[in-house]
């Protein structure tokens, strides 16, 4: 009887001693997933608070009239079709830290890549022996 006491005893701690690894567990858990939720809604506040009050203008000069063109700002579609005028103009609020205008020729898929100030502005592109050239910027 004595041997099964002792055998009662020691089971009990163990017993006790899982329990608390496991409630302590939990609670490690707990404060990970706290943290990492205020650390994801702080950046989320942080970028709604972001407005670019610049402007950019992309003029298609010459060259480009009876393509079927796509440009694109960064990662982001702003126009695909087929540009029916010259001029055509295109305006679009800036929206990113750094822009990078892509423009398409959807028959050749041929890309033409160009970087855009932060300052905004108004850009003019002209396509000529089937390359696209930027214009000098007016001042």
């Amino acid at each position: 009887m004595e041997r099964k006491l002792k055998n009662a005893q020691h089971l009990n701690t163990n017993k006790q001693f899982m329990i608390g690894n496991g409630i302590l567990a939990f609670a490690v858990i707990a404060v990970i997933v706290i943290f990492v939720y205020m650390s994801l809604r702080l950046q989320r506040e942080r970028e709604g608070d972001r407005y670019f009050a610049e402007q950019y203008t992309i003029a298609l000069a010459s060259g480009f009239e009876g393509d079927s063109i796509s440009i694109l700002i960064n990662d982001s579609l702003l126009l695909n079709r087929t540009i029916d005028r010259q001029p055509y103009e295109l305006q679009v609020k800036r929206f990113a830290e750094e822009s990078t205008l892509m423009i398409v020729n959807n028959a050749t898929e041929q890309l033409s890549v160009f970087e855009l100030s932060e300052r905004g502005g108004t850009y003019r592109y002209e396509k000529e022996d089937g390359k696209v050239k930027q214009l000098p910027q007016d001042k």
